[in-house]
């Protein structure tokens, strides 16, 4: 609404100074209020999920690579960002642990599932051309280069493609962690843990999707006196 609103005010004053209309009427355009948290977080279903999965050819090296990036971010709901920052160092493949470089220079311990570090040990052994670089993630073609945030952030984009399916970004299949972890029966200090929020007010806009809480809080319609349920 914000930039309906706001495209109107800009064709308002260019018909005032186009002497089309005889006074500036772009002031009585009302202002939209941009509530904090007033969005709805819509996560990537397991249909979606499965169908981008599908999209990589895994015998291709960039077809590992992309296996591998979409699993991080469907199954751990890492950001673009920590994708990007994961080292060679930073997968504990006897612990099963990984660890993740987030915002503000936080870094936390994640469990690493079985399928994750498969994808990840099959795209290091078999599609990651050899290399000194740390970064676990790295260009295919050209020279060698450790891949940055805005190139993880096509990954989802361009398996969405490939599949023909609606657009899925990166956003999304992080919701989709925070949805499961919800309807798994989770808290939303769960949530915070598991996307490394360092404000658990962030991770507020998940009580929106919550409906098992929702429902427990629903107060019961009135009804007049006289109502009869069974008519």
């Amino acid at each position: 609404m914000k930039p309906l609103t706001s495209g109107l005010r800009s064709l308002l004053r260019f018909l005032f100074a186009a002497g089309d209309i005889d006074r500036d009427l772009s002031p009585v355009v009302p202002s939209v209020a941009g509530w904090q948290l007033s969005g709805i977080p819509v996560g990537a279903d397991d249909e979606a999920v499965t169908t981008l999965l599908a999209s990589c050819n895994r015998a291709t090296a960039i077809g590992r690579r992309d296996f591998a990036v979409l699993l991080l971010m469907a199954r751990l709901g890492l950001r673009a960002v920590e994708v990007a920052r994961l080292r060679l160092e930073d997968i504990d493949w006897r612990g099963g642990e990984l660890t993740v470089r987030g915002k503000g220079g936080r870094v936390d311990q994640m469990p690493l599932p079985s399928d994750v570090g498969g994808a990840l040990a099959d795209w290091l052994r078999n599609g990651r051309r050899p290399s000194t670089l740390r970064e676990v993630f790295t260009r295919t073609i050209g020279p060698d280069a450790p891949m940055k945030r805005q190139s993880i952030v096509t990954v989802p984009r361009h398996a969405s493609l490939r599949a023909g399916i609606a657009m899925v970004g990166a956003h999304r299949l992080r919701h989709r962690v925070a949805c499961r972890v919800l309807a798994d029966g989770g808290s939303l200090a769960e949530v915070a843990e598991l996307l490394r929020h360092n404000d658990h007010a962030s991770s507020a806009i998940y009580a929106k999707v919550d409906l098992t809480a929702l429902a427990a809080v629903v107060r019961p319609w009135p009804m007049a006196v006289g109502d009869d349920d069974t008519a």
